[in-house]
């Protein structure tokens, strides 16, 4: 131990005096300082870029900073961080592979948390859980109105959300215009048959199309073949007549009052036919491709739990909301009992399968930078490669299909990706920068001026990525 302090304090000064002894020759200098111990760090200094290193057997690419490997060199010394530079080796059949293929040894795989997964084949289904309102069936509304001006002077539906039925009556209205048909049919009828007991041919067929007209008049005025019989009948005018819901259902709109005077075209009721409802539902713009038109759909109510209706898409707008970004869709249910009432909110369950077998891998295998998809696909033996990838619609738990890129079978990256693919891109970046001084260099890459290589202002490829927080593992 005291020895060896002794020789490095006397080496250190006379190292320092060598340069000044100009009767010593070079090979005094090797000889003394072989006897000191440093002939090895002086054969390590004369190493250069394409050169093979003793220790290793590996030949030499450059030089690089450990904690910037975007800072090269073409012979060892030391970094803007004052930290020594470490050489990066070529591998054995390198020269044949894309720049953009990486290795990973077992040990930083293992430290990194690296996991891998299988490229299957199999269905791709999609689950849509999303909400809506329940409203009413457009085509089961209908208004109830008059094509004459008249005073109402009976109600028997004088309330909303009073169930009627097809026939039963609404109100009874008296109208002048009604009083004028009246009697104008009567005379028709009074003239056809006096004219049956006497007269010529010619008459009766006049007065034949005469009833006809004021028969004709008094139907399209709403007047039932029942109400005109009657009228027929007894010969005598109504002060009134009734108007009759058209159709089953529920009130729920009202206008009508006992002593309204009602002009032609007003709405005095609608009534909505609840044995069908509809379900206006929100998704998502990327859920689109799993809908179609007629496809089933399921729904819960919250007052009604463990209940689920079935029903089914009947239509789907042809546009987005352009606040929201969701497009719609309108389903249709069925509505036993009039359980479903128009207003509530209902949990709405879709379910829908791709036709065929697809190419399928886990959404946190892809790397999308928005210009593009890639995955790594391990080639075995520590050996990474960035593949570009068309993705196709995404299913359950997940999953992205594969339109393009990737075959059955294939080991992919399902974890540390993010850093592969830093890795890779600046592997490749460094390669091309390599190959434009090699070129400039007249194809020689031992007169490669690695001092002047710059690599903060480069970029790769279309993503325009910052190399300058990238790290690279100096083991490569």
């Amino acid at each position: 131990m005291f020895a060896k302090l002794i020789i490095i304090a006397v080496a250190t000064p006379l190292i320092a005096f060598l340069p000044t002894m100009s009767p010593v020759t070079n090979w005094d200098q090797k000889h003394l300082l072989s006897v000191f111990g440093l002939a090895t760090v002086h054969a390590e200094e004369a190493l250069k870029a394409g050169m093979v290193d003793p220790k290793t057997g590996k030949k030499i690419k450059y030089w690089a900073a450990p904690m910037d490997p975007t800072y090269i060199r073409n012979e060892p010394g030391q970094s803007p961080m004052g930290m020594d530079l470490v050489p990066v080796y070529e591998e054995a059949g390198e020269e044949k592979e894309p720049s953009s293929t990486i290795r990973i040894d077992p040990v930083t795989q293992q430290n990194m948390g690296v996991r891998l997964g299988r490229v299957e084949k199999k269905s791709l289904s999609k689950s849509i859980r999303t909400f809506g309102t329940i409203t009413y069936d457009e085509t089961g509304l209908y208004s109830v109105n008059t094509k004459f001006n008249g005073w109402i002077e009976m109600l028997y539906v004088d309330f909303l959300g009073e169930p009627v039925e097809k026939g039963q009556p609404l109100f009874d209205i008296y109208s002048p215009d009604l009083l004028t048909a009246q009697q104008e049919y009567l005379i028709a009828v009074q003239q056809q048959k006096g004219i049956n007991g006497s007269g010529g041919k010619n008459a009766r067929k006049g007065d034949n199309r005469l009833l006809e007209a004021s028969r004709t008049r008094l139907s399209y005025w709403d007047f039932t073949d029942e109400q005109i019989t009657q009228l027929e009948t007894a010969g005598e005018i109504q002060k009134t007549i009734t108007i009759f819901s058209p159709a089953s259902g529920v009130v729920i709109k009202k206008s009508a009052l006992k002593g309204h005077y009602v002009k032609a075209g007003e709405h005095q009721y609608e009534i909505a036919d609840l044995s069908t409802v509809w379900v206006d539902v929100d998704i998502y713009e990327y859920e689109l491709p799993w809908v179609h038109k007629g496809m089933p759909a399921g729904m819960e109510l919250s007052y009604i739990p463990g209940k689920r209706y079935a029903g089914e898409v009947l239509f789907i707008y042809p546009y987005l909301d352009p606040k929201t970004r969701t497009a719609r869709l309108r389903l249709s249910f069925s509505n036993p009992g009039n359980q479903l009432k128009p207003g509530m909110y209902a949990n709405v369950y879709l379910q829908s399968t791709l036709p065929g077998k697809r190419l399928v891998v886990p959404q946190e295998a892809v790397i999308d930078s928005g210009v593009r998809k890639r995955v790594f696909v391990s080639r075995g033996k520590g050996k990474f490669e960035p593949r570009d990838v068309t993705i196709g619609a995404e299913g359950n738990d997940y999953e992205f299909e594969v339109i393009d890129g990737l075959a059955e079978g294939e080991e992919i990256v399902l974890s540390g990706q993010f850093m592969f693919d830093s890795e890779s891109r600046l592997k490749e970046a460094i390669a091309k920068m390599l190959e434009v001084r090699s070129q400039g260099a007249g194809g020689d890459p031992d007169d490669i001026d690695m001092d002047d290589l710059d690599m903060e202002s480069m970029t790769m490829e279309d993503d325009d990525l910052d190399m300058n927080d990238m790290t690279m593992d100096s083991n490569e």
